[in-house]
């Protein structure tokens, strides 16, 4: 059995502020330093361009010229016993320097490594689709093109596989609303019943952790009960209420309103 591990902090207050925040980078080592690597990147420079190459985290990361994503995995799978792509997404660096980085997970389980291709390319390039080599890219690439607008070139089905096909916008941009945009507040609503619903219905709200106090169709409004519905003023007299039977249940303490503590602190 695993040794138990305390986790009074992972209610703890996350260590970045917004969207853009970029983490620390962890130390990195030479390629020279393991020979597998060594003799790996020297197979790959002698056909292809590496602009950079370091390991990290125990495993080797290279980065190559966008055109050439399609050769060096044909040449990691063929050559050099890298048969699975277990991963690959992009990351969006389109703030800071208008261009999505690009990156592809393989793995060799004959030699027991990782190595990590990346490439950059600029906002609205497409990529060479490597689905023909790894069946696994299939999937991933489609979800790239959903969420982050970044067509592969050659895949047999480029559409989007988890939003609607008519969808607008990439969620996972960093620049894409947290709660949805415009399109995303009345798309079911235009969808199902017409824009000349909108005034009926409302927009849809898509921020499913937002609290109005002042929601009486969502919330009872605890202390202030009021009937669904009910338009709220903010001037509502309090209505205090023991929420438990007469009584009491068998070993669990009766609750009262006149009890409990309102935590003001967010972070406590």
């Amino acid at each position: 059995m695993r040794e138990y591990t305390p986790k009074d902090d992972v209610q703890k207050k996350a260590y970045y502020t917004d969207r853009f925040y970029v983490s620390p980078q962890v130390p990195k080592s030479p390629v020279e330093s393991d020979e597998v690597f060594a003799a790996d990147l020297a197979a790959i420079k002698a056909k292809f361009e590496v602009t950079d190459a370091y390991i990290q985290v125990e495993q080797m990361v290279v980065f190559i010229k966008p055109e050439d994503n399609f050769g060096v995995l044909e040449l990691m799978k063929e050559e050099l016993e890298y048969t699975q792509l277990s991963e690959l997404s992009a990351i969006d660096w389109i703030a800071k320097e208008n261009r999505f980085e690009i990156f592809y997970q393989m793995l060799s389980m004959n030699k027991r490594k990782r190595i990590r291709v990346k490439m950059f390319i600029e906002n609205g390039q497409a990529v060479n689709s490597v689905e023909k080599l790894f069946r696994s890219a299939d999937w991933s690439e489609r979800e790239m093109f959903d969420m982050f607008g970044i067509e592969a070139n050659g895949h047999p089905f480029m559409k989007r596989i988890l939003m609607p096909y008519d969808w607008q916008g990439s969620p996972l941009l960093k620049t894409y609303p947290l709660q949805g945009d415009e399109f995303a507040a009345w798309y079911e609503v235009d969808k199902i019943y017409g824009k000349e619903s909108r005034d009926i219905i409302g927009p849809e709200i898509r921020d499913t952790a937002r609290v109005d106090r002042y929601d009486s169709q969502r919330f009872a409004r605890l202390g202030h009960e009021v009937p669904k519905g009910t338009k709220i003023t903010g001037n509502e007299p309090k209505n205090e209420q023991n929420y438990q039977e007469d009584g009491g249940v068998f070993m669990v303490k009766k609750f009262d309103k006149k009890d409990s503590v309102v935590i003001d602190d967010p972070q406590r």
